[in-house]
């Protein structure tokens, strides 16, 4: 029997979230074949379990995963915290047409994310990636403008440079920045997470499990289906993916003396960064999201936290997070 899940406060603005999210993004795209019933299955139990913090964009589908979240909690919205995200342009056959902070896009892509979920008020709305034609406080001012509105309840930033950051929240308070964070991806430590605890500004961890690194269900880049975007991925390359494999060795050994899973042991760990940390692993599965949410209930020691620290400085993964690092910390 797995216990409710705790709440955490993100910012100082009121917004409170379960201790564990959802990311709902493989449910539609990038993770390989998608199963509607099932994905809507695992949101629904995801509910049952307190994990009501429930994460979307616009340009996973692209498109869908939004109507599916939409038709997931149609009747039951008041159950859900609900955030997506705008600013990675696609098109309907799912090209890239780049990154768009303009105010009139801002507000164009917000309509068209409030319908598509078949909501009035979209929770937490994040700028998916930060536009360099477009200055932050243009584009934050115009995310104001739909608080004001009531369309949207709090702001936040995905991916964003420290000095963003700093510049958006003089604009309007913000609540929650989300970036990659995990073991195998502290990039986040030495100045972004500093600076959000300054400004007191929340921490959304999005791929906490390494992109299902450590699960350890993965051995090689053949473990992948064919249209799963981790095949492209740097650190599931052959040599670095070799490198990569021996970290996970710590983890496995330290979840099998807990007896726990090594997923589990990797999200204990995020979960145990502060109190102002929100872990949102992505899964379509049931019996994933179960086994992910009960890692809240997995404690670990000092001691068992220094040799994580020890097997996982910061900068130690073999590769980066994306072929392309571009459009991330700007």
């Amino acid at each position: 029997m797995v216990e409710p899940v705790e709440t955490r406060r993100l910012g100082q603005q009121g917004l409170e979230v379960s201790a564990l999210g959802l990311g709902c993004m493989g449910m539609s795209e990038f993770y390989g074949t998608a199963d509607e019933g099932e994905a809507i299955a695992t949101i629904h139990r995801a509910l049952e379990l307190g994990i009501t913090f429930l994460d979307t964009a616009d340009m996973y589908g692209p498109f869908t995963n939004e109507q599916l979240v939409g038709k997931a909690i149609a009747d039951r919205r008041d159950q859900v915290v609900l955030a997506t995200k705008f600013g990675n342009m696609r098109g309907e056959q799912g090209e890239w047409l780049g990154i768009n902070g303009s105010p009139e896009y801002v507000r164009s892509a917000c309509e068209a994310s409030l319908k598509r979920l078949g909501v009035e008020t979209i929770d937490l709305y994040y700028q998916h990636r930060v536009d360099l034609e477009t200055p932050i406080e243009e584009t934050v001012g115009a995310m104001a403008e739909l608080v004001q509105e009531g369309k949207v309840r709090f702001l936040g930033l995905s991916e964003a440079a420290a000095a963003t950051i700093r510049r958006a929240h003089a604009i309007h308070p913000i609540s929650a920045l989300q970036t990659e964070y995990s073991l195998w991806t502290r990039d986040p430590e030495p100045e972004i997470l500093p600076t959000v605890r300054e400004l007191e500004i929340g921490f959304v961890a999005y791929s906490p499990l390494g992109r299902g690194f450590f699960s350890g269900r993965f051995r090689s880049v053949d473990d992948f289906e064919e249209t799963d975007f981790r095949r492209r991925g740097p650190r599931f390359q052959e040599e670095n993916l070799r490198q990569n494999l021996a970290l996970v060795e710590e983890v496995e050994a330290l979840a099998a003396e807990k007896d726990v899973t090594p997923a589990q042991l990797a999200l204990a760990w995020v979960l145990s960064r502060g109190d102002d940390i929100v872990p949102i692993p992505g899964t379509k599965r049931r019996s994933f999201l179960e086994e992910n949410a009960a890692a809240v209930e997995v404690e670990l020691t000092g001691e068992e936290l220094e040799r994580l620290e020890r097997a996982f400085p910061v900068g130690v993964a073999a590769g980066d997070r994306y072929p392309d690092m571009s459009t991330v910390n700007r």
